[in-house]
């Protein structure tokens, strides 16, 4: 192999073919949802082992 041809292989490898990357089954609203309620059971939890304030 040529060093372009290997170049070219690894650009294509990069790009992930034509999809860009997003998935179809991943919503932003239950990402983002499910992110804020781990954040929040987190704060409560952190909350409840620390009652000396």
């Amino acid at each position: 192999m040529s060093l372009h041809t290997t170049a070219q292989s690894l650009v294509a490898l990069a790009e992930g073919g034509e999809h860009g990357g997003n998935h179809n089954s991943l919503s932003p609203f239950v990402t983002g949802g499910g992110a804020l309620i781990v954040l929040l059971l987190l704060l409560w939890i952190t909350t409840r082992f620390n009652r000396d304030r």
